[in-house]
């Protein structure tokens, strides 16, 4: 009898210990690579409260631990989801020159005012037309987004005439915006953000192409005292958020869901939010130091003319993928506008 009491006990503990294993594997932990300080708006504001998002939307199934070290520079973040270095990443598509050509419509001067819009019209378009193109196949794509509207930055400097910033060497950080520097009559200093107080310090470049939150972030202001402020911002720049395509086709169907509903247009909208709170933040640090010049009219005019041939161009680079890009960027100015009221 006690013989058959111990062995029938050790069987309901095995039969525990089996459930709590095959529980334990149910639960999925997933890595993403990290580039940014750990104070930076881009982790505390979007990456952590994304990963609580997912972690609410999949009941705690599913996980992310954000690195807290670097496993390499920013442009190698998007292939580490490639090969699987990191289960997910996210980075600036800028800093991988010529890769991205899709990417160029939402970098165009004058799209809007706020990152919230540009950043949800960005996505409503990228969802509909632009993964069309093939260049996120490798990845599955959690989301996209655009940083605050990208200003100019600078020292000792008069941006009331006609040519602002010709023979200003301004730090860029890839992408349209060096183009547009150079059709501007800038010259060009590319480099990543986290690199720009060592450029600006060491006298390398005379001023940034920044938004307002990086200037503070960056703690740039001693180093600034103007900045050219033109109406839709004169650039903006792309982010991707990308995971492991293998490790997301071995999620269950029902996390994939739960992650999809904080995803995407949810994503960009977060990072939007947090992108115009810093960038506020930012302006407000700027007070009584850097003097904000709105652009005039005639400049605001006098750019776009310079600064078309460059659109022109990037335009008909996302073409040669096959997109429509004028339908696109129609549809993306329309939902911009959308979004700006709410919708």
């Amino acid at each position: 009898m006690r013989l058959s009491r111990t062995i029938a006990a050790l069987a309901l503990t095995a039969s525990c210990a089996l459930f709590g294993a095959t529980a334990a594997l149910a639960d999925t932990t997933l890595n993403m690579a990290n580039w940014l300080p750990p104070t930076h708006p881009l982790v505390t504001d979007v990456m952590k409260p994304y990963a609580e998002a997912v972690k609410k939307a999949t009941e705690g199934r599913v996980t992310i631990n954000i690195m807290q070290a670097p496993l390499g520079p920013p442009a190698a973040h998007f292939d580490f989801a490639v090969n699987g270095v990191a289960d997910i990443t996210y980075g600036v598509q800028g800093y991988n020159p010529g890769r991205f050509k899709t990417t160029n419509i939402a970098e165009i001067p004058f799209l809007g005012d706020t990152a919230e819009s540009v950043s949800v019209g960005y996505w409503r378009v990228f969802d509909k037309d632009l993964r069309k193109a093939g260049e996120y196949d490798k990845v599955h794509v959690l989301g996209v987004f655009t940083h605050g509207p990208g200003q100019i930055f600078m020292k000792g400097r008069d941006v009331t005439g006609a040519e602002p910033v010709k023979g200003a060497k301004l730090r860029v950080g890839g992408g349209i915006v060096a183009d547009l520097v150079k059709a501007m009559g800038g010259v060009p200093v590319e480099g990543p953000s986290s690199k720009t107080y060592e450029i600006l310090s060491s006298g390398v470049a005379d001023g940034i192409t920044f938004p307002f939150e990086s200037v503070a972030f960056f703690k740039l202001i001693p180093m600034l005292d103007t900045a050219l402020v033109v109406p839709g911002g004169l650039y903006n720049t792309s982010f991707y958020v990308v995971m492991n395509e293998a490790k997301w086709k071995a999620l269950s169907d029902a996390d994939k869901k739960a992650i999809d509903s904080v995803s995407g247009e949810a994503l960009a909208r977060l990072a939007g939010k947090a992108w115009d709170k810093a960038d506020n933040a930012g302006k407000a640090a700027m007070d009584g130091k850097i003097k904000l010049v709105s652009a005039t009219p005639e400049q605001v005019k006098a750019i776009e003319t310079a600064l078309k041939p460059i659109v022109d161009a990037k335009l008909a680079e996302t073409a040669a993928t096959g997109v429509d890009v004028q339908a696109a960027l129609s549809f993306m100015k329309g939902e911009i506008a959308k979004a700006a009221k709410g919708q």
